[in-house]
């Protein structure tokens, strides 16, 4: 007997499992989207930082058709900084909430094609720290300062 379609168990397990996958536990870990897609991704603690990591609004800039996954279990606070920038540059976004894996990505910018960048991490930049011996004076302080030196 030939057969040409799915099977009656293909057509169960579907029902059961729904439509197999391939590498699902990597699409889980970056948001939906699989790793050779992915332009540049954040750590959930590197998107909950005050500042933007300019490197991201430059690859948002430079790939207008890439789409910016961001995880909706980190405070909206927090993730619309990056919303606001995809808005800036046209870009799409979508907030994917999955409560059931936990992930410690918090941002992804992908193509919805592989591109096979070796690195996507951005590294926390590693600044040196100020010298503190030096007493902090507001801006009449210092041009008062500097109006004396003059004189």
């Amino acid at each position: 007997m030939l057969r040409n379609g799915p099977s009656l168990d293909d057509y169960l397990e579907k029902g059961l499992y729904g439509e197999k996958q391939i590498k699902p536990a990597e699409k889980k870990k970056y948001l939906g989207t699989y790793r050779e897609r992915i332009i540049v991704a954040l750590t959930k603690s590197q998107v909950m930082e005050k500042s933007v990591y300019p490197e991201v609004e430059d690859f948002i800039k430079t790939n207008p058709d890439a789409n910016l996954l961001v995880n909706g279990d980190l405070l909206y606070s927090a993730i619309s900084k990056y919303l606001q920038i995809a808005k800036k540059y046209g870009n799409n976004f979508s907030i994917v909430t999955n409560h059931t894996n936990s992930t410690n990505i918090g941002l992804v910018l992908a193509h919805s094609y592989a591109i096979d960048k070796e690195n996507i991490y951005i590294q926390k930049s590693k600044a040196i720290p100020k010298k503190e011996n030096k007493k902090k004076r507001g801006l009449w302080s210092s041009l008062k300062g500097r109006m004396k030196k003059k004189h």
